[in-house]
């Protein structure tokens, strides 16, 4: 694969990044240095992570750049669950949330075990 931005992975962490985008604008002023940076920031290395480790060029720090994206991926999670208890978004949305985490995750999980049969195979 040439490029991190044909990994279907990569592209729902995109996909990701942007709804927290969008959604940090409609939060008040006073969350901008508490949670609208924090959710801002553990969105963006989802993908990060995942390019990083692409470009590595070695399986096992593949591996590990996608394990730190799945952390970065549920600690998103988490930041949407305290919006909620916040009363800055609804139970729907994050509803909406939790099936695009959920894809992300599913796609996240299956990238790092297809990494690990290549590594394997390679071994062998």
């Amino acid at each position: 694969m040439a490029s991190f931005t044909e990994l279907e992975t990569w592209k729902q962490a995109r996909k990701i990044r942007n709804i927290v985008s969008a959604l940090v604008k409609k939060f008040p002023s006073e969350e901008k240095f508490r949670l609208t940076d924090q959710i801002i920031r553990c969105s963006r290395s989802i993908g990060n992570n995942i390019a990083e480790g692409h470009g590595r060029f070695h399986y096992q720090d593949n591996i590990r750049f996608c394990i730190i994206a799945r952390g970065s991926l549920s600690e998103t999670l988490d930041h949407m669950i305290v919006a909620l208890d916040e009363e800055l978004i609804t139970e729907e949305f994050l509803k909406s949330f939790q099936a695009e985490y959920d894809q992300c995750s599913k796609l996240l999980n299956g990238y790092i075990q297809f990494i690990k049969r290549k590594k394997n195979n390679e071994m062998d």
